[in-house]
């Protein structure tokens, strides 16, 4: 679409040099690391308080204007995609950390700060924000996707973690979900109905969250097992033992055979289950020796310990970076990411039927996740340009959702829906999902928050 005229006059008048209809700045900002082609929106805007979100979303509604919040673009499900043109707004410069609660452990941050970046203004305090998805996505990107990543497993997800939201309406009203108590029967619960709605309803432009002390001792480790169903039973049998695993993710061959190539590690190339445990030093010494005695049990071998902060941040950077690593081991390969999340009891079933799936499939997929919850992703990497060889990789996603809901499971652990999972949602919650739709008619009924994502036509 084309934007008019005194609407960018707007704009201009608002945001200045902060606002831009650069081809390039608005193809960067149509691009994610989904597997569909690029969709740039006709502008980019840069606000930098909630008043600034608050008189956009006014312009935007008197002229019937889309709105796609952006946060780091580390999505993978199109949720950045501008479907029907309109304006981005690049949530970067609403960066400020603004309050730090040490007693209380909380802080309240802008959607702009990063995980990282809060996680380094922490540091000093003793305190620390778990949820770690892998990228340095912003905490306003993780809001409203609901992320998790490798530390769910022990302190949960943002939904656990986000105390409260500020939120600009579709209608440009600046509202508080809730206050910093820990917990409240005030009513209904309007910060859950925000985490996770991908954009659809609101701009985000302020988050408080829960921190946690950082623990007196943190052991890393890795360990290597004779084949994928060991690997997965032992995750299961140390969580039902009510081991409390801070991190345990799960690598197949395939993707260590990309780490080692790409990072230069001489992993051995066989299941792979990376642990790090949290607490004191004798509870972290009998966590491990119980989860050592699991993993042995199912074929575990080759356990590498790593206690100094270089040595686990070492090890951990192979984990963090395996996408990437898939990406460039399968040159000339689009990548298709994506997850699902069964119930821990079935997980070694899904896992194992998805890896037979795949073998028979003549697919380069590697498995990857975080095994204590029951979510696991699939890289499936199809030649660029090869029609074929996408319609096999469509193929076998949608197997392996139908597998995942058959199992009574989810069609996304973590990744949400976007533009790539609407089918499966409809699938998955039935006559639900027409509630969701009044929901998202209430709040925007002109439909321009994020169109195109989560629902069908809308």
């Amino acid at each position: 679409m084309t934007l008019p005229q005194t609407a960018v006059d707007q704009f201009e008048a608002l945001l200045g040099e902060r606002f831009t209809t650069s081809r390039g700045i608005c193809a960067e900002h149509g691009a994610d690391i989904s597997h569909f082609d690029p969709m740039p929106p006709d502008a980019v805007l840069f606000p930098r308080t909630a008043e600034e979100v608050q008189a956009i979303m006014k312009i935007c509604t008197a002229w019937h204007l889309p709105v796609i919040p952006y946060g780091a673009g580390t999505s993978v499900e199109g949720h950045i995609h501008a479907m029907h043109g309109g304006v981005c707004l690049d949530m970067s410069q609403m960066n400020r950390i603004v309050r730090v609660n040490a007693e209380d452990m909380d802080v309240v941050v802008e959607p702009g700060v990063t995980r990282n970046q809060l996680n380094s203004h922490l540091r000093d305090t003793g305190l620390f924000f778990p949820i770690d998805p892998g990228a340095d996505a912003s905490i306003g990107g993780m809001a409203s996707t609901r992320a998790s990543g490798t530390n769910a497993v022990r302190y949960g997800t943002m939904r656990e973690n986000i105390l409260s939201l500020e939120v600009v309406t579709a209608s440009g009203e600046i509202i508080r979900t809730a206050r910093r108590a820990r917990k409240s029967a005030a009513g209904y619960d309007l910060t859950r109905l925000f985490i996770g709605a991908e954009g659809t309803l609101g701009v985000i432009t302020q988050v408080g969250l829960k921190v946690h002390g950082i623990p007196e001792a943190i052991l890393s480790g890795v360990c290597t097992f004779n084949d994928l169903e060991g690997a997965i039973r032992s995750v299961m049998e140390a969580i039902q033992m009510g081991v409390p695993l801070a991190r345990v993710e799960f690598l197949d061959e395939a993707t260590i055979a990309a780490v080692n190539h790409i990072s230069k590690l001489d992993l051995p190339e066989h299941p792979t289950l990376f642990f790090e445990f949290h607490g004191t030093d004798r509870a972290v010494e009998e966590q491990v020796a119980r989860v050592r005695d699991s993993a042995e049990t199912h074929g575990g071998w080759g356990f590498e310990w790593a206690r100094k902060p270089e040595e686990r941040n070492r090890l951990w950077a192979a984990r963090h970076e395996a996408a990437l690593s898939i990406a460039a081991y399968a040159t000339g390969t689009r990548q298709w990411w994506t997850d699902v999340c069964v119930p821990i009891s079935r997980l070694a079933e899904c896992i194992l039927q998805t890896r037979t799936d795949i073998d028979q499939s003549d697919l380069f997929a590697p498995i990857l996740g975080h095994v204590g919850d029951g979510n696991f992703h699939v890289g499936i990497c199809a030649k660029e340009g090869d029609e074929d060889a996408f319609g096999k990789a469509e193929a076998l996603h949608d197997r392996l959702v139908g597998r995942a809901l058959s199992m009574e499971g989810t069609c996304t652990g973590e990744h949400g829906i976007g533009r790539g999972k609407i089918s499966y949602l409809e699938d998955e919650l039935d006559g639900a999902v027409e509630l969701m739709r009044r929901i998202k008619s209430a709040l925007d009924p002109l439909n321009l928050m994020n169109p195109g994502k989560i629902f069908a036509n809308a």
